[in-house]
């Protein structure tokens, strides 16, 4: 029996590419840029083989593409992280337009992973699922001040002030997110009590109740990962709780070395190329459960609870690919195809790669290692029972 090929599940809009790989098995990032650019098409009837059968097919090696993109790109990146280089990188991608992002997230415009009480649960209501559930895991009250460092389009913080009447302000380096937030705030009738602001969170100021901040560590920089906890521990009052969710990728320890990528699956470290230079760049602190607790302790903080939230991951992604399907004439008349194709397959490989392990998203809950804080309340106050 004669094994498949890529050929067997893609039509080439490019004649000589399909004889030039006429029965080879082709680098996958060869032909998702192949994908991208419009010399190949993936038929809807194939998606699912496509990628079924994509270790068969395909290689996950690294190409001269990788190679010049790394020390080009990722690795001045990694070294940087300087304000005014993440002020850009964010701005570039989060100011695209906020069309783009609601025909992707839906409603709830929540770029973050959902918690999901069903499997069949919409979207929307699984969304603001995490987010109740994250201000219980809080013991956020009435009066409270909240920080949500990295706040998106201000979904968190226009909640946070509604349901649970907390006094709420959230940072981003996104304008466009700010006048989303700004606004979804006024809907809400919070106006008087919440707030977002573009803002480097390393210039935010002041004490706060309570701090939550979901899917934006990885984007401080490895270098900066441990300052990025003592500020956070700076802004947090001594009795305060701190909620972090964010998504690793495994085996991956220390992105500054690029021989860690040794230490990875091929596939994962493909994967994390291709969302470094495509979906998300600068975000190199993507890192294992681990990593991510070994720099909160070493900035001070002792965490109290872990949540694997991995499952509800996979869920986020193929809901948002849906949306994102089912609004492609809306894109293309925007953006154009080559957006839309860029994002079809980042959303559908991403829930393959979540599904397998390769990448895993965990929500913490934290507070400061010190010798006053009183550990009780986590045991039988209101948070304890947030499950």
């Amino acid at each position: 029996m004669s094994r498949n090929t890529v050929g067997d599940f893609v039509v080439f809009e490019d004649a000589t590419l399909g004889r030039k790989w006429s029965g080879k098995k082709v680098p996958i990032s060869d032909v998702y840029e192949a994908y991208i650019e419009g010399k190949l098409d993936i038929p809807a009837d194939k998606w699912e083989e496509f990628f079924k059968t994509r270790h068969e097919t395909m290689s996950f090696r690294l190409t001269d593409s990788h190679i010049k993109w790394a020390f080009t790109n990722f690795l001045p990146e990694v070294a940087i992280h300087s304000k005014a280089q993440d002020s850009r990188i964010v701005s570039e991608h989060y100011n695209r337009g906020n069309d783009f992002f609601e025909w992707c997230l839906g409603e709830a415009m929540v770029y973050t992973a959902a918690s999901f009480e069903t499997p069949d649960m919409p979207l929307e209501q699984a969304q603001y699922r995490k987010i109740d559930r994250a201000c219980q895991k809080l013991q956020l009250k009435p009066g409270e001040t909240l920080l949500d460092i990295g706040c998106g389009w201000g979904t968190f913080v226009a909640r946070s002030a509604k349901e649970f009447g907390s006094k709420s302000h959230g940072v981003t380096l996104a304008q466009e997110q700010v006048n989303f937030g700004t606004d979804r705030i006024a809907k809400y009738g919070v106006s008087d009590r919440a707030k977002v602001e573009v803002c480097d969170y390393r210039n935010v100021t002041g004490k706060f109740d309570k701090i939550v901040s979901l899917e934006m560590v990885e984007h401080v920089g490895i270098k900066n990962l441990v300052q990025y906890y003592q500020k956070v521990h700076e802004l947090l009052a001594d009795d305060g709780l701190f909620v972090l969710q964010w998504t690793g990728i495994r085996n991956l320890y220390n992105p500054q070395n690029p021989l860690s990528a040794l230490t990875m699956r091929p596939e994962d470290l493909i994967w994390g190329l291709f969302m470094s230079r495509y979906i998300f760049p600068g975000a190199d602190a993507s890192l294992t459960l681990s990593g991510m607790i070994r720099a909160a302790e070493d900035g001070g903080f002792e965490v109290t609870d872990v949540e694997n939230m991995s499952p509800h991951y996979v869920l986020t992604l193929r809901a948002w690919r849906d949306i994102w399907l089912s609004n492609r004439e809306h894109v293309i008349k925007a953006y154009g195809e080559k957006w839309f194709r860029l994002w079809y397959f980042f959303l559908h490989w991403s829930a393959l790669i979540g599904e397998q392990g390769s990448a895993f998203t965990y929500q913490i809950l934290m507070h400061k290692n010190s010798d006053s804080f009183d550990r009780r309340k986590l045991q039988f106050g209101s948070g304890k029972y947030f499950r």
